[in-house]
């Protein structure tokens, strides 16, 4: 470049040295500026780098969102009963509607008695032979029992003594045996005594006997 083209005065770059060459290049000075915005380009940069590193660290701890995490929530909660519903339970009848309600079963009225012997009691041979046994009645209960036969009960052929081995504790509770063909008078004798109907039954060792009717007392008479 020709002196006459060179745009800076000149210094002591432009003094030629012993071989006529110049000493040094003359440089235009550099501001400040330029030797600062590299510096922020790389805190720039970099800061971004950090910033999305702990955005995506963050995303991965985390992967339930919460707006999911309160829909879940959400539906796990028990709906709540309807005051209406609840309310309509309750109302009584309308006038002329009948409450549906099972009928109380243990109220029906027990059944005749007399509907539950085997036989007739207006039927029965009075002067059929009776025995009544005493099974642990108490003392003098099979002559109290006698008595009530002959007595109110009209037989005149009956006899009293104490259980024997065979049916000494054969039965819980008073009971009157007949045999065959003996049902009409088995159930005077039982409506006489007041005896269960229940515990009035036909028994073949009483009609291999010469008795018509067996009573077996377990508990007082009367």
């Amino acid at each position: 470049m020709s002196k006459s083209h060179y745009p800076y005065p000149p210094d002591e770059f432009d003094v030629r040295g012993p071989e006529g060459t110049p000493v040094g290049v003359h440089r235009e000075p550099r501001s400040g500026w330029s030797s600062v915005w590299p510096f922020l380009l790389v805190a720039v940069v970099c800061g971004g780098i950090a910033v999305g590193a702990v955005s995506f660290l963050s995303d991965d701890g985390d992967p339930t969102p919460p707006a999911a995490e309160q829909s879940a929530g959400a539906g796990a909660e028990e709906p709540e009963a309807s005051p209406t519903a609840e309310a309509e339970g309750d109302e009584p009848p309308a006038d002329g509607e009948t409450s549906e309600e099972p009928a109380d079963e243990g109220e029906e009225e027990p059944a005749d008695e007399s509907t539950e012997l085997p036989g007739d009691p207006a039927a029965a041979n009075l002067e059929a032979s009776v025995m009544v046994f005493n099974d642990g009645a108490g003392a003098g209960q099979a002559a109290a029992g006698q008595g009530v036969l002959t007595g109110d009960g009209g037989f005149v052929d009956v006899a009293a003594t104490d259980a024997p081995d065979d049916l000494r504790g054969a039965y819980e509770d008073t009971t009157v045996l007949y045999g065959a063909d003996r049902a009409d008078t088995a159930s005077a004798v039982a409506e006489a005594l007041g005896v269960d109907p229940a515990n009035v039954q036909e028994s073949d060792d009483v009609t291999a006997s010469e008795q018509a009717v067996w009573v077996v007392l377990k508990s007082p008479v009367g």
